[in-house]
């Protein structure tokens, strides 16, 4: 029995770590061009692969249960279909003790995931937010991409056509108040960025000098036809035109905007845990229940594989997406309810958990009754 113990454990073992390394290079490179070539137009080298490093965590806390699953199903669906498992349980190993080493795998895999949903996501979420703000802060002119708008800095929103590194051309730059109303508009043909130490209530603060050339000012003022909507586009008026003007941009912003935009997403078990607020506690219970999925997941899988009886690696990953996208989704809604107490969110996010243990354990007995 040892020996089958040993064949079904490597076999699950190198088939999951495979299929984990596959979606995760999948979510990361995805995670990484969002959340960089959206952003920057050049981003350094270093940065580049040090936003890979940071979003791994992340990803893994979704490709280790689905990358367990997906193994799970392509090992029983294997041996189901070239007729190992009749022959094991005709030599009297019934089903249950056969998936003893599927059930320690999904300790340890459950086990892993836990630690890095609680702990490394979180830091290295952090870091990766620190390294992208370390990024516009010290070199703004990556922020402005070709063809996009860069809206990092607090009240403006800013629309480039082209950056060559070193030159802006045919920028406009919307400003608007505290509400989110446009109150400003300024087009211009071309310009260029720097970072001046400039005087701020008394004390000398880095700001963000946009120096612009051939511009167009429009002001938006109140538009007294539509009370609910008071500033639009009939409210601009057109205003100054001048050859060369400048915007200044205050960094300082900048660094109270990071500030304020953690997200609970950031937080580590011992912070959750010291978070008097309810989305503290559905956050945790969400870190917790994926982490489960492994379990409820290798449940499902084991009956669900040997029924199917197909070793085709495309079939096998086609039911673990199915499934894996099913139970993502009641998670998502589930979590979706975090702003309403009066539905328990912190409990609910534990339903895909019931439902997947629920139906796994169902067709586990029936197939070891037979």
């Amino acid at each position: 029995m040892r020996i089958i113990d040993r064949y079904l454990t490597r076999q699950i073992l190198v088939t999951a770590l495979f299929a984990i390394t596959v979606l995760t290079v999948v979510l990361v490179l995805g995670n990484v061009f969002k959340k960089l070539f959206d952003q920057f137009a050049n981003p350094p080298p270093d940065i580049f692969f040090a936003i890979i490093a940071y979003v791994v965590p992340f990803s893994l806390t979704f490709t280790i249960p689905w990358g367990f699953l997906t193994a799970v199903l392509l090992v029983f669906g294997r041996m189901s279909a070239e007729n190992e498992i009749t022959a094991l349980r005709t030599s009297g190993v019934s089903i249950p003790r056969l998936c003893v080493p599927v059930a320690l795998l999904a300790v340890l895999f459950a086990s892993v995931c836990a630690y890095i949903n609680l702990e490394v996501a979180p830091r290295a979420q952090e870091k990766m937010k620190n390294a992208i703000f370390n990024l516009a802060t010290s070199n703004p002119i990556a922020v402005f991409g070709n063809d996009k708008i860069i809206d990092v800095f607090p009240g403006q929103k800013i629309y480039v056509e082209k950056n060559d590194k070193e030159n802006i051309a045919n920028m406009i730059v919307y400003v608007h108040d505290k509400e989110g109303n446009l109150n400003e508009v300024t087009v211009a043909g071309s310009g260029s960025l720097k970072v001046k130490e400039m005087p701020v209530n008394g004390d000398k603060q880095k700001q963000l000098v946009l120096s612009y050339k051939d511009l167009r000012y429009e002001q938006v003022t109140e538009n007294t036809d539509d009370p609910k909507n008071r500033f639009d586009r009939r409210g601009i008026k057109s205003g100054i035109v001048a050859s060369e003007g400048e915007l200044v941009m205050s960094l300082q912003a900048l660094y109270e905007k990071k500030k304020k935009t953690g997200g609970i997403g950031m937080l580590t078990v011992a912070q959750l845990l010291d978070d008097d607020k309810p989305e503290a506690a559905v956050e945790l219970n969400k870190r917790l229940s994926l982490a489960l999925a492994t379990i409820a997941f290798a449940l499902l899988a084991v009956p669900l594989g040997i029924t199917a009886q197909r070793k085709e690696t495309s079939v096998g990953f086609a039911i673990s997406l199915g499934i894996a996208m099913l139970y993502f989704v009641i998670l998502i809604a589930a979590d979706m309810t975090r702003n309403r107490p009066h539905l328990h969110p912190a409990m609910l996010v534990w339903l895909p958990n019931v439902i997947f243990l629920s139906i796994g354990a169902y067709r586990f007995a029936q197939l070891a009754k037979r």
